[in-house]
Parts: C-alpha cells; sequence; structure tokens
C-alpha cells in the first residue's frame, strides 16, 4: 500500500483553530485527477491542495486545487497555505517570494516574515454581468432594503468569479439565508458560482469590512475564509470608490456567522483604468501525517 504526507494548516488565521482549514499534500504527482477528488471529498475542507514535485516547473511549482465537489483553477486560501507549506517543509528556510502554477495561471507570493503575513498578488480583475437586485435578494432570503442600491451587483473575477452583493449593517449579514432553488435558478445564467455579501459593519472595530461567501455549487455551502472573492472585492471597492478613492489598504473579518473567525488584508489600487490586487493573512500549521493510498 502506497502513502502520500500531507499537512493541515489554518490560513487567515488569528491563532489555531480560526481562519479557513486546508489539507496539502505533496509530492502529488503519482495521483490521478480522480484519486485527488476523491481525496478532497474524504478531507471534505473547502478545498485540498497537491503539490505536484518537490522541484519547480517554469519557475513555478505546479499546484492543483479541488472542493469536495470539483478541481477549480485558483483559490486564495489554497494559494497562501500552499505556498507557506513550501517554504516551511520543501525549501526548508525563510525566503522572500515564490511563485505557484495554477491552472488559471501563475500567481506570486510573498513573505513578509517579521509580520508573519503572506501575500498574494491576484490576477488583473474582469467585471461582468450585473444582476437584478430582486432576482439576488430572493436568493439571500433578504428584503431589497438591506441591499445598499448605490453600488452594483456584479460577477467580478480575478481567476475565480463571485457574485459581489453590497449590504447595508451587520444586520443585514446576520439575516442571510441562501434559498438553495433561487441559488441554483440563478447560477445557471453566470459565471460565478459562488456569492460574497459585505457590510461596513463589523463584529471588530478594527476591521474595515464584514463579509459571508456563500458557494453550494462547490459542497461548500458557507466559507470560513475565502481569499480569492475578496480579492474580486478589492477590485470591485477600488473600481466603485466604495471608500471614496482609488487605493485601499483594508482589514476584513469573515467566518464570525460559523464559528471560524478569520482575518484577511486587502491592498488594491486603480491606477488608470488597471487595477493591482493583493490578499494577505497569516498562516498556523496544525497537524502533519501520512495518508494511505
Amino acid at each position: 500500500m502506497g502513502k502520500i504526507s500531507y499537512s493541515i494548516v489554518d490560513v487567515f488565521s488569528q491563532g489555531k483553530y480560526t481562519g479557513n482549514q486546508l489539507a496539502v499534500f505533496k509530492n502529488a504527482e503519482q495521483l490521478s485527477e480522480h484519486k485527488m477528488q476523491q481525496i478532497a471529498k474524504e478531507v471534505n475542507y473547502s478545498e485540498t491542495t497537491f503539490i505536484l514535485s518537490d522541484s519547480k516547473k517554469n519557475d513555478g511549482y505546479d499546484v492543483r486545487i479541488f472542493t469536495p465537489n470539483e478541481e477549480v483553477p485558483f483559490a486564495g486560501h489554497p494559494t497562501l497555505g500552499t505556498a507557506y507549506i513550501i517554504q516551511n517543509e520543501i525549501i526548508g528556510e525563510p525566503i522572500e517570494k515564490l511563485t505557484l502554477n495554477f491552472k488559471a495561471g501563475q500567481i506570486p507570493v510573498s513573505f513578509d516574515n517579521e509580520q508573519q503575513i503572506l501575500w498574494m498578488k491576484q490576477n488583473n480583475p474582469t467585471f461582468g454581468r450585473i444582476l437584478d437586485i430582486n432576482e439576488v435578494s430572493d436568493v439571500l432570503n433578504l428584503n431589497t432594503e438591506y441591499i445598499d442600491g448605490r453600488f452594483p451587483i456584479q460577477e467580478v473575477s480575478t481567476g475565480l468569479p463571485v457574485i459581489i452583493v453590497p449590504l447595508k449593517s451587520l444586520q443585514a449579514i446576520k439575516k442571510v439565508r441562501i434559498n438553495k432553488e433561487k441559488y441554483y435558478e440563478l447560477i445557471e445564467h453566470t459565471d460565478a458560482k459562488a456569492i460574497m455579501v459585505f457590510s461596513p459593519e463589523t463584529y471588530s472595530a478594527d476591521n474595515n469590512l464584514n463579509v459571508r461567501d456563500f458557494a453550494d455549487y462547490f459542497g461548500i455551502p458557507e466559507d470560513a475564509a475565502t481569499g480569492s472573492s475578496n480579492g474580486c472585492l478589492a477590485s470591485y471597492l477600488v473600481k466603485y470608490r466604495y471608500f471614496g478613492k482609488s487605493e485601499i489598504d483594508i482589514r476584513v473579518e469573515q467566518g464570525y456567522e460559523i464559528k471560524r473567525p478569520s482575518l484577511l488584508f486587502l491592498k488594491a489600487r486603480d491606477e488608470k483604468r488597471k487595477i493591482t490586487v493583493y490578499v494577505g493573512g497569516q498562516v498556523e500549521k496544525i497537524a502533519q501525517g501520512e495518508w494511505f493510498l
């Protein structure tokens, strides 16, 4: 019987057992796509990653990401968690940066080893369809008065598309209950299969926004911390000048409603119609072991 080594980390954490859980498997090149999907389903975290080899290819490390239901081309917390494992368990010493090769392209990650924060530079955003407020409110089981009509409900992508929904208050955030029938009706006609709602009111006075992310399509009813969607959110915030300016450097809280409090750092700049996006957070190693194949 063969075996493969793996580690478990909490990403965008505020200490152990916070943030978003991730299982990272090393030297996984011998695994078939079917076997990777079976393992990801068994682990049943929002995502599981597979580092194909300890060696670089095209100046980066080849990585595949699976939700419990399917492979995805890019995701945020798997990027930072996997980079952390590569630095600590493959390279074995502090470094300044590395690159991960995903299906969505190359994603560079930099390390602030003093502050213990990892940063990923996401792809330039694309802005897609604007959705109807009534249709989305039905999905959220939320009266339209709780949605901030000053800003659009829109599909945004930096590698994995999401529907961004601006809400007015923390009360609105707490009221969201996904109507699964309406949700699946909606995503039949959208590129994005996840929905992120956000509010300017927060649980912690230190933070700038509270967010929730729902992705039943991927087998994730609600995510504890979503780096890809938060990168899309950062792009949205500067495009529409949500804070009244073309550049942001903010703290975002997520996961409070499912008892996995998470903290994400967002930086974005809209300069001459080109938006650059960085998403950062801390990573905490929880466990390691061997998986029998």
